[in-house]
């Protein structure tokens, strides 16, 4: 966003002191890790990344070397939520397919050793960028950083899941149809305030939803900010964030990921960043359009029709993910110092998904 703070980046990247309610004793989990990682050396120091709104995600400095290691958090969770153990499985079965995630190491399932149930994966050295219109960069770095993502979301959807070993990883039929329900119950199960468009959504949605428009890995939260791109060069090293990952509707998912040019400019610099506004030609970024082209090129797609609605499924959706946070602050479980400003990213999401469910044909 052009009026966001600039200290923004900062904000979100980069770690700070684990706060008391996420601390672990550090001592008896490099006890556990030196035994359960073939290499691993204590002792460790923790710190918490700031970014991050679901499970906690620490950087692991140990006598061995750097690990990240991602936790459930504590205390009242929504059902089906904060499922580290399948983002531990597909981020497995992605490594040894060749795509570009983190080399995960183990997975524990035992509270007693840090808290909650855990995985320890590498560490990737890189860069993480915040904000979509990549000021850092010159025009020709930019133009290549969005082909590179453009080629990961696309490799990612032509993977053969069965192959890969999560044929039962998640129902290939229905995924739009699940997700309405799921994300409508995880809304209601948090809500704080009354939203029209909301209830209006929730109505409509499970009625509008177009034919399933193939299956295949689902990231669920692909965007810009949740991978690692390499030091010097326009290459995705590492993909993070599998946490919402299933077997469901590549479009579903790569519809998600095109709002970042379509997004409503919150004025607090707070959430989701966006393309609105910007001169993406005189930036080297594709349009919404020339995005939508290159990708269809690389899975064999003639094009994504019902568009509206996907956009109208996704921030709804988004909406409801935001919500989530929100009600995860009520109830103290929230781990990132940020996810109070959520609260006001929720219902101008909400309009937004009204307005193109209209578009859609929404009365």
């Amino acid at each position: 966003m052009t009026d966001a703070p600039l200290d923004r980046q900062a904000a979100f990247s980069g770690t700070k002191e684990v706060p008391d309610a996420l601390r672990f004793d550090e001592a008896r989990l490099a006890r556990w890790l030196e035994e359960a990682v073939p290499g691993f050396r204590g002792p460790l120091t923790a710190h918490q990344f700031k970014g991050g709104q679901s499970n906690p995600t620490y950087l692991i400095e140990a006598a061995s070397g750097k690990y990240v290691l991602r936790r459930k958090p504590p205390g009242r969770l929504l059902p089906s939520a904060h499922a580290v153990d399948r983002e531990f499985r597909v981020i497995s079965a992605l490594h040894d397919a060749g795509f570009p995630v983190a080399r995960p190491l183990v997975l524990c399932d035992d509270d007693s050793v840090a808290g909650t149930m855990f995985y320890l994966m590498d560490f990737v050295e890189g860069r993480v960028y915040w904000m979509p219109d990549l000021p850092d960069c010159d025009r020709a770095e930019r133009a290549a950083i969005y082909d590179a993502m453009n080629d990961t979301i696309a490799r990612l959807h032509t993977i053969d899941y069965q192959a890969a070993g999560l044929a039962d990883f998640g129902k290939p039929a229905g995924y739009i149809a699940r997700q309405i329900k799921r994300w409508s119950q995880q809304y209601l199960a948090s809500q704080t305030s009354d939203i029209a468009e909301m209830d209006r959504l929730m109505a409509w949605l499970p009625g509008a939803a177009p034919p399933d428009a193939g299956a295949s890995i689902v990231h669920g939260d692909f965007r810009l900010d949740n991978m690692i791109l390499d030091p010097v060069a326009p290459k995705v090293l590492a993909v993070l964030d599998w946490e919402l990952a299933t077997i469901g509707d590549p479009v579903g998912d790569f519809t998600y990921h095109l709002m970042q040019w379509i997004m409503p400019r919150n004025r607090d610099g707070a959430g989701t960043g966006t393309l609105v506004d910007f001169d993406l030609e005189a930036l080297g970024i594709p349009t919404l359009e020339q995005y939508i082209a290159r990708y269809c090129e690389r899975t064999g797609r003639t094009g994504i029709p019902d568009i509206d609605f996907y956009f109208a499924y996704n921030f709804f959706r988004l909406a409801a993910i935001l919500q989530g946070i929100v009600g995860r602050v009520r109830d103290g479980t929230a781990s990132n110092a940020n996810a109070a400003a959520m609260v006001s990213q929720v219902r101008p999401l909400a309009e937004t998904a009204w307005r193109f469910a209209e578009r859609a044909g929404a009365r």
